[in-house]
């Protein structure tokens, strides 16, 4: 996967906390002037820390807060590099309001794109498998626009599947922690009419060249994706034919560069390939057919 696009300008510098004088004692309701006091120092803070964004965070930022001490803290933790989406414990993700919780990798908006494509290849789809799910933001969307489906996430990362159940649980999906294919319920071979892979892709050399955000914050096996960051891909392009349905489709996101050589694994797999593109959000998505 991808770095997800940074909230600021360059990476967050470290930052003290804001001053809490002035602020309401914790667990008291803080007046409309120490609402807007903390307003202004959180944006000092942010701004000072290099979030290009830093009024709207500082917005999202007293939105999660109970207290003006603790939109203090957070925005010191933002500061000093922390996603945003950790900080508030949430992200936007096609519609919803996804959590996300420490150490999760957090649902870039580029692949919302992936979830459309899904959506236009399967509109009737009945089984839905979020591999390598993260948050489980894919699964939750797909199931969100399809409706009743039979949903299921896996990850190989134990905190990434904790927070997923969390995220599909009103869609009575399923998680389960493991490697790849190995982590699903055999029952799911030769019935999957979904299969949403959202793989990781950075080559192992340019993970120290992400934004510290996603290096520091996001577990290594949601971002490297070995040396030329296509290892996991082409291990999901050569099982997946014998998971899916007949019709059924497999959608990975990759790079621009990586395209080709993702379109020739998927064909080397023996599926019907076809590649996607969002200039505008800079997204590629490889969608793999099983021939009826």
């Amino acid at each position: 996967m991808p770095p997800r696009s940074p909230a600021s300008s360059s990476s967050p510098a470290s930052s003290p906390p804001p001053s809490s004088s002035g602020s309401s004692p914790v667990g008291s309701s803080p007046s409309p002037a120490s609402l807007l006091s903390s307003r202004d120092v959180l944006v000092a803070v942010l701004r000072g820390a290099g979030c290009v964004f830093a009024e709207e965070e500082a917005e999202l930022i007293l939105g999660a807060a109970r207290t003006p001490d603790e939109a203090a803290a957070m925005a010191a933790r933002r500061a000093a590099g922390l996603p945003l989406e950790h900080v508030v414990g949430w992200a936007e993700f096609h519609g919803l309001r996804i959590t996300v919780e420490p150490g999760v990798f957090v649902p870039r908006r580029r692949t919302e794109f992936l979830v459309d494509q899904a959506l236009a290849a399967m509109p009737h789809a009945r089984v839905v498998v979020d591999l390598c799910c993260g948050s489980g933001a894919v699964g939750a969307a797909l199931a969100a626009s399809l409706g009743q489906v039979e949903l299921h996430a896996a990850d190989i990362d134990a905190a990434a599947v904790s927070c997923a159940r969390r995220n599909i649980a009103e869609h009575g999906g399923h998680a389960y922690a493991g490697d790849l294919f190995a982590a699903l319920p055999g029952q799911l071979r030769g019935r999957i009419d979904i299969l949403a892979a959202n793989v990781p892709y950075v080559p192992t050399g340019e993970v120290p060249l992400l934004p510290a955000e996603a290096r520091d914050h996001e577990p290594l096996t949601a971002l490297d994706g070995g040396g030329d960051g296509l290892d996991v891909l082409r291990r999901v392009a050569a099982e997946a034919p014998r998971w899916l349905a007949p019709g059924g489709c497999v959608l990975v996101e990759t790079s621009e560069r990586q395209a080709p050589a993702a379109v020739e694994a998927f064909t080397r797999g023996g599926l019907t390939v076809r590649l996607a593109a969002d200039e505008g959000l800079y997204a590629h998505v490889v969608v793999g057919t099983r021939v009826r």
